[in-house]
């Protein structure tokens, strides 16, 4: 089918509204603040890319495809295996290993991607990163290819080059208790002044329906000197590796759940719990209520020395058990559930909500709940921000969705900007970008309807872009 163009929009105006008065005062916003340096402050990128001053990304689809879920979830929902395009396996079977055709085959099923997220990122991502404007299909893949992989072997593409020119400012990793932190000791020890900082993620010790609990227990009161025989040392225990991780920047822990089930239990229930998982003799209920319980001791510990609690709820994780058998976990078969708020963090609440030395940001994958229970929530208790749209909604409609449910009820300034949540570091800006040119719009659409002046417009922008997570994240 011949197509003839009667329309080509101004790159400079992507994701403004199409009304004139809008457009032109978003634009004058998004010129103030899309410099502005990038506050990352949570998200997934492996610190190893610069813990090694000289590492390199490797091939086109080691950089974009293999560590990225959205891409390879997509093309997994149309038939196509996730090791026809080089996604390693963790049961040993065979992958691609010719990084070309598995780079083709996703060129030529690109069109998969129009409008959604990931779409948009990538176009952006080719035109910023690497000055590629032509389309990605099955004809251009080759060519496109031979771009990206001659560009990687330039010291421009260098992770640390790339983060200096993205102008982070700070980038968090995730990180489990576990961990000795050792890429950030090297990375502290190297000289170099770009500021990667840990988070302190506890699931795989606090879940105990986790896969190889037991072993990461054992691994827990091997780092931290503790021997954890029951539950007085496991949180003794916890205790010590979040000191380390502070001592080492971190500024924030981050913790998943299935729901917002919190409960405080007795020392005697807990311990008696913790007994029967360090017997293989626990049940779903057992797992469930001390999650919940150590929700609370998170929010308690977090109090008392000052580190951003984070939780992330309505995940059903690893959904499909073919996908986790052959890939493990966070493969792209993750997904969302309903969630309850009010009733189920109570019990966190009436003992933390109003401490002054807490902050608690709720990330949610049940959108029903923003503007119900989640905005009123935040709206009140001191120790509550909301974070931004997350996972399967970090997308242009997500975001204005958010915005359009949350503000009016908990204010802008109970909310906590952007955070990129990404593996794929050279998407980082491209994401930010989109959020900020989301905001822009947002803020210029209450100015053309009288609702704020330009004055506070223009504070509300910046605070979007870069204000309100250096504040939150304390960073």
């Amino acid at each position: 089918m011949t197509h003839v163009s009667t329309y080509t929009p101004d790159r400079q105006d992507r994701y403004f509204s199409s009304e004139p008065g809008r457009r032109a005062i978003a634009r004058q916003l998004f010129q103030q603040v899309g410099s502005l340096p990038l506050i990352c402050p949570h998200g997934h990128v492996d610190p190893k890319l610069f813990a090694d001053a000289d590492f390199r990304f490797g091939s086109p689809t080691e950089m974009f495809l293999i560590p990225d879920h959205y891409i390879f979830r997509m093309l997994y929902s149309q038939g196509i295996s996730m090791q026809s395009v080089a996604v390693p396996r963790r049961d040993g079977g065979p992958v691609e290993t010719d990084h070309r055709k598995a780079w083709q085959l996703f060129a030529e099923n690109f069109h998969l991607f129009r409008a959604t997220p990931t779409g948009m990122w990538l176009v952006d991502e080719l035109r910023d990163l690497f000055g590629i404007s032509e389309k990605l299909n099955g004809q251009s893949g080759q060519a496109i290819y031979d771009a990206i992989d001659t560009a990687l072997r330039t010291p421009e593409f260098n992770p640390r080059r790339m983060f200096e020119r993205f102008n982070v400012e700070a980038l968090t990793t995730t990180d489990p208790a576990t961990s000795t932190l050792a890429e950030h000791k090297a990375i502290r020890e190297s000289g170099w002044s770009g500021r990667i900082l840990p988070t302190f993620r506890p699931d795989a010790v606090v879940n105990l329906d986790m896969d190889g609990w037991g072993q990461e227990i054992d691994r827990l009161g091997a780092v931290s000197g503790v021997d954890v025989g029951d539950y007085s040392s496991f949180i003794q225990a916890l205790e010590q590796r979040r000191a380390f991780f502070k001592e080492m920047g971190a500024t924030a822990t981050d913790h998943a759940a299935l729901t917002a089930h919190t409960e405080s239990l007795s020392s005697s229930e807990a311990e008696a719990i913790f007994q029967r998982a360090l017997a293989g003799k626990i049940d779903a209920e057992d797992a469930r209520r001390f999650t919940g319980h150590m929700l609370v001791e998170m929010a308690r510990m977090s109090s008392e020395d000052g580190l951003v609690m984070q939780l992330h709820i309505g995940a059903y994780r690893n959904h499909n058990p073919s996908i986790y058998q052959r890939f493990g976990r966070d493969m792209g078969a993750d997904v969302p559930v309903a969630a309850e708020f009010t009733r189920n963090l109570k019990p966190l609440l009436d003992r933390f909500g109003n401490a002054a030395n807490l902050t608690l940001i709720l990330f949610n994958l049940d959108e029903t709940t923003y503007g119900r229970e989640l905005a009123p929530l935040a709206g009140h208790y001191p120790a509550l921000r909301l974070g931004p749209p997350w996972w399967f909604f970090d997308s242009l409609a997500g975001i204005r969705r958010f915005f359009d449910t949350v503000m009016e009820t908990a204010g802008l300034y109970n909310t906590v900007g952007f955070n990129d949540d990404t593996r794929a570091f050279p998407s980082i800006p491209t994401r930010h970008e989109l959020w900020r040119r989301a905001a822009c719009d947002w803020v210029a659409g209450l100015v053309v309807q009288g609702i704020v002046d330009e004055e506070d417009a223009s504070a509300m922008a910046y605070d979007l872009a870069y204000g309100l997570a250096k504040k939150a994240y304390r960073l």
